[in-house]
């Protein structure tokens, strides 16, 4: 087997994760016209009736071999990628009363979720009959999607190669929205009542007696989703954030950043976008938009608000945190509250990697820093000239590299190992075509089309994409490669997306800065090791010294768990698990589900990962507090 030093770059996986192996296509395919609606009909038939009759047997003939049965939160109060026959039934006969998913029906309340013919590989040459659907559980109901195959082994009958099965709601215990949004006002006698705005102010500062149940670390997009969707279910919620606003967090980022994920993608809960916004989002825009979001949604939020301690009562189940406020006089207030959960909301990537090197203290120049500390190139003086070093080459380190050069600095990056890059036109369009654009389905199809999809069989997928993406950016690439920069094209030829889940990092999205390096208006140092940082530069292995006045260090970001430990200490950090990277069965480790230590909860990602798991950690949540879900429960 072969060891970490020798595995390159491009495939290694975040400590203790699994190497996800890709899926297979199916050697079947529909060939001609069917009743799309008759075979999903007659299949879902056929699955509540072995539902109901407790048979995992004849559950197990409804499944090709290679199908897959992936579900969160419908089947156990966890996410499960069920990999073939066998699994399913071994799972479900593992379970005290069998399948928790009592039935399931067709949805065709719009055109989108009819039953249809539809590709099950990402070049549709594999066809065959997909279908939205509604799901039942013992305590809930959700969605899901079955993709179809007929099983030639078995006389062509209709059966699952995947199947995806979401709880989205409580029985008792749906979001207050739509026809069960709040009243509003109480009409008639009431002396002495309040109005909203007095109500208001005294939830968001928790006077008198007022608890939060949730208390979040962090004003992103992930303590903002997830306390968005914990308002709806009447879980008393706080945030604290350590900035004086809400969206400081990308207000403070490099002074050209621009999300390189489109509008599409990145709706948040409730309060999607409006039609005239750009398609990329500037960081301060995306600011604004999460101090308004915060407020139209009623969310509690305290900034200027640090941590100072925190315990965990195993017997009471609730935490004893002591918090310190900065008030709008300027005075700290400190305040002792009892929240029975915490999210952990700093963002999924942790504290900045920054490395230890040899002289760092001893440098003269103007700046050295982390990206995460970066805000922005200087003007340079009129008839000076300035250099500036870029150490790491993901998305932040070539923006930060063109903003030097756009500001008139001579620009060098340091690519210490391979990266894959794709155009932003090109590889957006293939990757998220069909589901985030223009015109596209409703966001919430567009999420459960895409999670419907199992990760072993996303990769798979995925290395056609890829495939079909460098062959759009051919000549990118190749200009890439001749100017000395290296390349992958990410695990297993499987991308970006796979290796954004793998190791959450390893790529940049070009939008630019590739040309400036085709061109050589910015230089490459290509797989040298830094030995020393010099008074005016740095010293490399193979004895070169590159001068710069400027040293930015784009070294990404290390474990969340590593932030639990700066914050908690070691005993929590002890007791959960590592995040991020795959599990056993495929799904991603830790983020949004159980961490190993109750009560505490880890949350982030993408704004669309965020505007998705948001719902189900809130769900598991509000379903520990009324008392359905237990801390011990599978």
């Amino acid at each position: 087997m072969a060891t970490a030093s020798v595995i390159p770059s491009y495939n290694r996986v975040e400590p203790g994760s699994h190497h996800l192996t890709a899926a297979s296509y199916p050697d079947t395919g529909v060939t001609s016209s069917v009743d799309a609606n008759a075979v999903t009909t007659g299949w879902v038939d056929e699955f509540n009736r072995a539902l109901s009759g407790q048979d995992p047997s004849a559950v197990k003939q409804l499944f090709l071999q290679g199908s897959c049965w992936r579900d969160q939160l419908g089947l156990s109060w966890d996410y499960h990628s069920l990999y073939g026959p066998d699994k399913i039934v071994s799972f479900l006969k593992s379970t005290p009363n069998g399948s928790r998913v009592i039935s399931i029906d067709v949805d065709s309340s719009n055109a989108t979720r009819k039953p249809s013919i539809a590709a099950v590989d990402f070049k549709g040459q594999v066809n065959g009959v997909a279908s939205f659907l509604t799901v039942e559980t013992d305590v809930g109901r959700g969605r899901g999607l079955v993709r179809l195959l007929q099983d030639t082994q078995d006389n062509n009958k209709w059966k699952a190669f995947t199947l995806f099965t979401a709880m989205h709601e409580l029985k008792g215990y749906e979001e207050t929205i739509g026809s069960n949004r709040p009243h509003g006002v109480d009409h008639g006698d009431h002396p002495g009542r309040k109005n909203w705005q007095e109500r208001r102010i005294a939830t968001e500062n928790y006077e008198g007696e007022l608890e939060p149940t949730v208390l979040i670390l962090g004003a992103g997009q992930g303590g903002l989703t997830a306390a968005a969707r914990l308002h709806q279910l009447k879980v008393p919620t706080l945030i604290i954030d350590k900035n004086p606003r809400v969206g400081d967090n990308w207000r403070n980022r490099y002074h050209q950043l621009v999300l390189h994920d489109p509008v599409w993608y990145d709706h948040l809960p409730y309060v999607p976008f409006p039609s005239h916004w750009p398609i990329f989002t500037p960081k301060d825009k995306l600011a604004e938009w999460f101090e308004s979001y915060a407020r139209l949604l009623e969310l509690n939020v305290w900034n200027s608000t640090t941590l100072t301690d925190a315990k965990w009562d195993d017997e009471k189940r609730e935490w004893t945190v002591t918090l310190i406020r900065k008030k709008a006089s300027g005075e700290d207030e400190t305040r002792v509250l009892h929240p029975r959960h915490v999210i952990q909301a700093t963002g999924h990537s942790g504290e900045m990697k920054m490395p230890s090197i040899k002289g760092m203290d001893s440098f003269k120049g103007d700046r050295l820093c982390h990206s995460s500390q970066f805000r922005g190139a200087d003007k340079i003086p009129e008839g000076r000239t300035k250099r500036a070093i870029v150490v790491g080459c993901c998305n932040s380190g070539h923006d930060i590299a063109q903003d030097f050069y756009e500001h008139g600095y001579d620009v060098t990056i340091v690519q210490r190992s391979s990266t894959y890059v794709m155009s932003s036109k090109d590889g957006l369009g293939v990757l998220l075509g069909g589901l985030y654009e223009e015109g596209g389905p409703e966001t919430e199809d567009a999420d459960l089309m895409f999670m419907s999809i199992p990760n072993a069989m996303l990769k798979r997928m995925h290395r056609d994409a890829t495939a079909e993406i460098s062959r759009r950016d051919e000549t990118l690439l190749k200009g890439l490669e001749k100017a000395g920069f290296n390349l992958d094209d990410g695990p297993d030829h499987a991308g970006f997306f796979m290796k954004y889940f793998q190791r959450g990092g390893g790529y940049y999205i070009d939008v630019g800065c590739s040309q400036l390096i085709i061109d050589g208006k910015i230089k490459i140092k290509q797989g040298q090791e830094i030995e020393e940082v010099k008074p005016n530069g740095l010293l490399f292995a193979d004895g070169e010294t590159l001068e710069a006045d400027e040293i930015i260090f784009a070294t990404g970001y290390e474990n969340m768990r590593g932030t639990a430990r700066k914050i908690f200490g070691d005993g929590l950090a002890e007791r959960v698990k590592d995040v991020w990277g795959f599990d056993q069965e495929g799904e991603l480790r830790t983020m949004w589900r159980r961490t190993g230590h109750p009560g505490f909860w880890f949350f982030g990602g993408n704004l669309a990962l965020c505007r998705y798991y948001s719902r189900m950690l809130a769900l598991q949540i509000k379903a520990m507090e009324e008392g359905i879900m237990k801390y011990e429960d599978p």
